[in-house]
C-alpha cells in the first residue's frame, strides 16, 4: 500500500469527499491540528482506533453494547474494507487493468468515508453529562452562521432526523464562504459539498441507536447533545479558522 494512496483517500473521504488532494484541503492547511488516529504508518494501513474513553462512558445516552458492536464490529468493517480497496488499486495499476475501477472506486469513498467521519466521531463525544452549552469563539460562529446556538442545533437536529434511511448529521466549516453549514449526508458519500470539513458528525445509521433507542431516532438526537465534547469541535474550528 502506497502513501499516496492514503493521502488521497483522506482528501475524498471525510464528510462523503472532501478535497480530491489532501494538500490542497483545509485539513492540510491547518497542519497537525487536525490530525486523528487511524492511519499507522509504520503499518503503511489505516488501523481501527481504540475508543477514547472506556465502551460504559457515554451511558445512559449511548448503551455499552451499542459501543461495542458500533466500534469493533461496524468501524472495523470500514476499516478492512479501505484497506482491501488500496490494495486493489495497487494491482489493479501493477496489471494495467482498470475493469473494476467503478467498484473499487466506489469502496474507496463508502469504506473510507465511513472510517473517517467514524474517527471524528468517537472524539466528537465525552462521557455523559458534559455537554452544556458552546461559547467562546465556537458559540460565536454559531451564532454568525446560524443566528444562535439554539437555532444552530434545532437545524442540524431536523437535518440529522430527515437523513433518508442510514447517513449522518454534519456541522462543518465551508472554506470559501468562510462560514458553518449544516449537511446531511447519506450512506457516508452522498449528499456533501466539497471542500467542507466536518466538525460535529452523528452517525443515524440504524446500528448505531437501534439496539436502546429501536426506530425513535429522534429521542437518540436528542440524547446525543447530552455527550458532544464541545472543546473537541471547537479545536477543530480552530484549526480551520487559524484564530
Amino acid at each position: 500500500m502506497e502513501r499516496r494512496d492514503a493521502l488521497g483517500l483522506m482528501g475524498t473521504a471525510a464528510a462523503g469527499l472532501l478535497a480530491g488532494d489532501l494538500t490542497n484541503s483545509t485539513w492540510a492547511q491547518s497542519g497537525e491540528a487536525l490530525a486523528m488516529p487511524g492511519w499507522d504508518g509504520a503499518k503503511g494501513g489505516y488501523v481501527l482506533p481504540p475508543l477514547p474513553y472506556a465502551y460504559n462512558a457515554l451511558e445512559p445516552s449511548i448503551d455499552e453494547q451499542t459501543m461495542r458492536l458500533h466500534h469493533d464490529l461496524h468501524h472495523a468493517g470500514y476499516v478492512s474494507g479501505l484497506n482491501k480497496a488500496l490494495v486493489d488499486l495497487k494491482s489493479a495499476r501493477a496489471a494495467n487493468d482498470f475493469a473494476a475501477i467503478k467498484a473499487i472506486s466506489r469502496d474507496l469513498a463508502f469504506n473510507g468515508s465511513g472510517h473517517v467521519l467514524h474517527c471524528i466521531f468517537w472524539d466528537n463525544m465525552t462521557p455523559a453529562g458534559a455537554g452544556g452549552t458552546p461559547s467562546g469563539d465556537l458559540g460565536k460562529a454559531l451564532g454568525d452562521s446560524f443566528g444562535s446556538v439554539d437555532s444552530f442545533r434545532a437545524q442540524f437536529s431536523a437535518a440529522a432526523g430527515t437523513v433518508e434511511g442510514s447517513g449522518w448529521g454534519i456541522l462543518a466549516w465551508e472554506p470559501v464562504g468562510r462560514n458553518l453549514v449544516v449537511l446531511q449526508a447519506e450512506k457516508h458519500q452522498n449528499l456533501s459539498v466539497w471542500g467542507v470539513t466536518p466538525l460535529l458528525v452523528l452517525d443515524v445509521w440504524e446500528h448505531a441507536y437501534y439496539l436502546k433507542y429501536q426506530n425513535k431516532r429522534g429521542d437518540y438526537i436528542k440524547a446525543f447533545w447530552d455527550v458532544v465534547n464541545w472543546s473537541d469541535v471547537a479545536r477543530r474550528l480552530t484549526a480551520c479558522t487559524g484564530t
